[in-house]
């Protein structure tokens, strides 16, 4: 990377010396669901015309490969409410048939998968996660406020059905599915996919008090170990989730641990907002404004912005949690920056 301000260099690696090979893009911030720690129950979001084109996520994201990006990850909010949707993941996946992308995935709440299942095969993508934070129907609907978990369980059907793999999302919230991490894991190996447990995290103001809901994965470990040896592997997606084998049980067991064990020093990331905005981290504001480069310059004017972002990005998030901490680490939710 260049040392003088103005200049750069093809290169992707921040200041502290991390190649960034992954990009995480939100093409929408509306859902269909309202998770309880994702939203809250009353959204306001943006308006259509603030939203980032179909061409300009798929021009965008073209000059993250041609810097070294290797994977890409397509989000929300619900990325498959959006109805061009479609287009834009054949437009990037063209990237991974031509092999200058190594892996095009998505992170689904599931809702509108069986609809859209065999679409996600044909634009280039060989697995996906979906969040799932229980199995019980009548905790999935209050978890989610409106959703019906018979839906992301026929979509879940319908992606295995056309040859994706399922990696499932459940984020541990004390006091609502504490009790079902076990039970979750054995139904995921019965399934044949993988689990990743998340812990809760502070971002935007939601309607609940986040320290009610937070669990350290630690103790969602421990309830695993009391009847499975848990044994740490060296797998890796390319994420944060680190990765272990369960005694018995052939799911692989992940954690993402943001508050009780941060893993920023291994950080890979970039995040897209749906409106044109990179985030070098999920949990600082900083940020560079792509849209407006893009819209004022055109491609060429990209590459600058990336160099700013690659300098600005910090050495580690400032999450925090618990009666000290202020009520969201930074002011927007999860689904205007992407999971």
């Amino acid at each position: 990377m260049a040392n003088q301000e103005g200049a750069y260099s093809p290169s992707m690696a921040d200041r502290f010396g991390r190649r960034i090979e992954y990009l995480r893009i939100s093409v929408t911030d509306r859902c269909d669901l309202r998770c309880r720690y994702c939203m809250a129950e009353k959204m306001t979001f943006l308006p259509r015309d603030q939203i980032l084109t179909l061409e300009e996520i798929a021009v965008i994201a073209d000059r993250f490969i041609a810097r070294g990006v290797r994977k890409i990850r397509l989000s929300g909010g619900e990325p498959l409410v959006r109805r061009d949707f479609g287009e834009l993941a054949r437009r990037i996946g063209r990237h991974v048939k031509a092999g200058t992308l190594e892996e095009l995935t998505l992170t689904t709440n599931g809702t509108q998968l069986a609809e859209h299942a065999e679409m996600l095969v044909q634009a280039g993508m060989k697995r996906i996660n979906v969040s799932l934070d229980t199995l019980d129907p009548d905790l999935f609907t209050r978890i989610t406020r409106r959703g019906d978990i018979n839906k992301v369980l026929e979509g879940i059907r319908a992606a295995t059905s056309v040859g994706l793999k399922v990696k499932i999302n459940m984020v541990a919230l004390k006091g609502l599915n504490d009790h079902e991490f076990l039970p979750m894991l054995r139904w995921c190996n019965a399934q044949g996919h993988d689990l990743t447990l998340i812990e809760t995290m502070p971002l935007g103001i939601i309607d609940e008090d986040r320290t009610d809901r937070y669990l350290p994965l630690k103790m969602a470990v421990d309830q695993i170990k009391a009847e499975h040896e848990v044994t740490p592997i060296a797998y890796r997606t390319g994420g944060p989730s680190r990765y272990f084998a369960v005694e018995g049980i052939n799911a692989r067991l992940g954690l993402i641990t943001p508050l009780s064990d941060n893993f920023c020093a291994g950080c890979n990331r970039m995040r897209l907002t749906c409106e044109g905005r990179i985030y070098m981290c999920l949990g600082h504001e900083d940020h560079v404004d792509l849209k407006a480069a893009f819209r004022a310059g055109g491609a060429s004017a990209i590459d600058a912005l990336l160099d700013k972002a690659l300098r600005l990005k910090p050495l580690a998030h400032d999450f925090a949690i618990g009666a000290d901490a202020r009520p969201a680490t930074v002011s927007r939710h999860m689904s205007v920056t992407g999971g």
